[in-house]
C-alpha cells in the first residue's frame, strides 16, 4: 500500500502562484500514473491533472495553461505548479495513484488547503 503526503498549500491572492508537492512511499513510484485531485467545499473530489510514468500529462480544461504537473522519480515526488490562480481554484488538493476507470490505488492523504482570495 502506498502512503501519500501532500504539502505546499496556503493563502494566495488571485493571480498568484503556488507549488504543491506530494511524496509517496514505496519503491514502485516510477511506474505509477499520478494524479492531482481537488475538493472544494460541498463538492465532490475531482481529478485535475495526471502524469504517466513516461511523463505524458493531461489537464482539465479549466486549468490548462495555468497548472503544470511534473514528477521526480528519484524523490518519489509529484508536483503541481499553479499559476494565475483564481478564487474558483480554492479547494483541498490531494494526490493519488490513478488507476483505470477513475479508481485510485492508495488511501487518501490529508491533502493541502489552497485558498485564493484577496
Amino acid at each position: 500500500q502506498v502512503q501519500l503526503v501532500e504539502s505546499g498549500g496556503g493563502l494566495v491572492q488571485p493571480g498568484g502562484s503556488l507549488r504543491l508537492s506530494c511524496t509517496a512511499s514505496g519503491s514502485m513510484f516510477s511506474i505509477y500514473t499520478m494524479g492531482w485531485y481537488r475538493q472544494a467545499p460541498g463538492k465532490q473530489r475531482d481529478l485535475v491533472a495526471t502524469i504517466t510514468s513516461g511523463g505524458s500529462t493531461n489537464y482539465i480544461d479549466s486549468v490548462k495553461g495555468r497548472f503544470t504537473i511534473s514528477r521526480d522519480n528519484a524523490k518519489n515526488t509529484v508536483y503541481l505548479q499553479m499559476n494565475s490562480l483564481k478564487p474558483e481554484d480554492t479547494a483541498v488538493y490531494y494526490c493519488n495513484v490513478k488507476l483505470n476507470g477513475g479508481a485510485v490505488f492508495g488511501p487518501w492523504g490529508q491533502g493541502t488547503q489552497v485558498t485564493v482570495s484577496s
